[in-house]
Formats: structure tokens, C-alpha cells, sequence
């Protein structure tokens, strides 16, 4: 199934994807969807004849959950990113935290701080959480993925390494687009450790190209790991990291001055289009 939380003029909807329409699935966004009991098999069973339905073209998409209680990504867990970044391969995954304020939508413009002249792209396979575990291992930690989505981890890299902290780098206001959907693992080649690939371009430019097959630790074993240190709950979303690619790491540095046009996508999930533009006060 695909999975996504539509606007719809001041609010959303949840809804699975059929074809060019929406199903609404009779609740208002997808982490709500996930902390229902039997979740997958109502929405499932919705229909164009028992619920109300959407045009899916046109549409325009919230982040596929846009209140998780976390959302934790992961740093340098692709081999080649590790390298151009001059690192050797970790022993343990690198964490760090984003928080709610920072998702936007598949289609919504990305807000470049006036503070950063190091504003740089990141795509990334997102897991979204399906149900509550902790210390999850194996099978448990396998059937708590509800499925993938796609993540663009903008970072203001001179905030970032201001510190040995990355937190304040990755963490600014509306400038992370997740989405647009959400995919259950049965549809992906490799379930749950799917093999993808995956792209970012910049006004048409390819910046990174790369498999999901390369990450050193995959879906499952992040689960596990971040399952031990606190609660997953449905709807939270682990940022798998990037390929190489990045603009930091390219000599000289290449960054996003405004204006421009980013495009995340993987295979099988689905594209993030954003224009990047000044920051809007709020």
C-alpha cells in the first residue's frame, strides 16, 4: 500500500493511493492512522464505494506524518559518503534528532535561514514506525516497520560543526521535506532492508546517485538499535542517512543559495520537489 496525509483547504486526511485516486481512510493524517489497532487492514478494505475519494493529480501532501513524537536520523551509514566525508566506518549507528517543527511537505518550499551560508541537500530512505516496541529485536523489530518514505535532511553545515554536536545544523524551521507517501515493505524489492535507488538532483543537476543496498547499518538493525536507547512509537520516522554527493563535501564547497530547485526521489517511493526560498517570518 502507499499511504499519505493530504491538505484538504485547512485540514487533512489520510489516504491510500489507488491508481490516480485517493482513498480517505476516515481519520485525519497517517501517525494517526498508525496508532489504530489493525491499522493496515483498514486501511486496506477502504474503497471508492465506502469512502469519500480524492483526485490524486493535483494533490498536495502534508509530511506523511506530520506530529511524530521523534524523528531520528542517522549519520554517515552509507560507504562511500563515509569516505568522501574522510571518515573511517563506525562501529556504532550516529544519531541525532529533528523535531516536528522542521518537516514540511513533498511539494512545500524549503526555508533557507538568513543565518546559514552553508546550506546543503541530504536525500535519505525514511522508516516510519508502525506500532510501539522497545529493545525490539529480530522478527519484533522487522514488524514494527510500517513502511518507507522519502527524506530530504537539509543542514546548515556551519551550524553543524560549529560543535561536535551536529543538533543545531539539522534542526531548523521548515526545511525538511518527508513524503510524499508512506510504502509498506511488501511493495519494495528487499522488503524491509528494501534496495532502492536513489537520486538528488539540483535544477536538473545530479548531486547524488546511489542503491539503498549500501547502507552499512539497514532498516532493521536501526530499529534494533534505536529501540534500546528509547520507545518507538507508530508514526516516530528514523532518517536512514545520505549517499555521497553533498555539496559540503565537494571541492569547492557547493551549497543552496535560494532560488533553487531540489529533487529527492527513490524508486518505488516516490519524489520530493522543493524550491528553496528566503525564510518566511513565523
Amino acid at each position: 500500500m502507499k499511504l499519505a496525509t493530504l491538505r484538504t483547504g485547512t485540514t487533512t486526511r489520510a489516504v491510500r493511493l489507488d491508481g490516480d485516486v485517493l482513498i480517505d481512510l476516515g481519520v485525519p493524517d497517517v501517525g494517526t492512522l498508525l496508532g489504530q489497532d489493525g491499522w493496515a487492514g483498514r486501511a486496506a478494505a477502504a474503497t471508492a464505494g465506502n469512502a469519500e475519494t480524492y483526485a490524486a493529480e493535483g494533490a498536495e501532501y502534508a509530511p506523511v506524518v506530520p506530529q511524530p513524537s521523534k524523528v531520528i536520523c542517522v549519520g554517515l551509514n552509507y560507504r562511500n559518503h563515509i569516505k568522501e566525508m574522510g571518515r573511517d566506518l563506525p562501529e556504532h549507528p550516529t544519531l541525532f534528532a529533528k523535531f516536528a517543527d522542521a518537516l514540511i511537505g513533498a511539494g512545500d518550499d524549503i526555508q533557507r535561514p538568513e543565518e546559514t551560508g552553508q546550506f546543503d541537500w541530504e536525500a535519505e530512505l525514511a522508516v516510519v514506525v508502525g506500532k510501539r516496541v522497545r529493545r525490539a529485536r529480530g522478527e519484533e523489530a522487522e514488524q514494527a516497520i510500517a513502511g518507507f518514505t522519502v527524506l530530504n535532511d537539509i543542514t546548515c553545515r556551519d551550524w553543524q560543526f560549529r560543535t561536535r554536536e551536529w543538533l543545531q545544523g539539522k534542526m531548523w524551521d521548515s526545511t525538511t521535506p518527508v513524503g510524499p507517501c508512506l510504502v509498506t515493505p511488501d511493495e519494495l524489492p528487499g522488503g524491509v532492508r528494501p534496495a532502492l535507488d536513489i537520486r538528488l538532483t539540483v535544477d536538473g543537476e545530479v548531486m547524488q546517485s546511489d542503491s539503498t543496498a549500501d547502507l552499512l547499518f539497514d532498516p532493521v538493525a536501526l530499529v534494533e538499535y534505536v529501540s534500546t536507547i528509547v520507545r518507538l512509537n507508530p508514526g516516530d520516522i528514523i532518517a536512514t542517512g545520505t549517499p555521497g554527493g553533498v555539496g559540503h563535501a565537494r571541492k569547492p564547497g557547493r551549497y543552496l543559495l535560494g532560488g533553487e530547485t531540489v529533487v529527492a526521489e527513490i524508486d518505488g517511493i516516490g519524489r520530493l520537489e522543493n524550491r528553496v526560498v528566503k525564510e518566511k517570518s513565523v
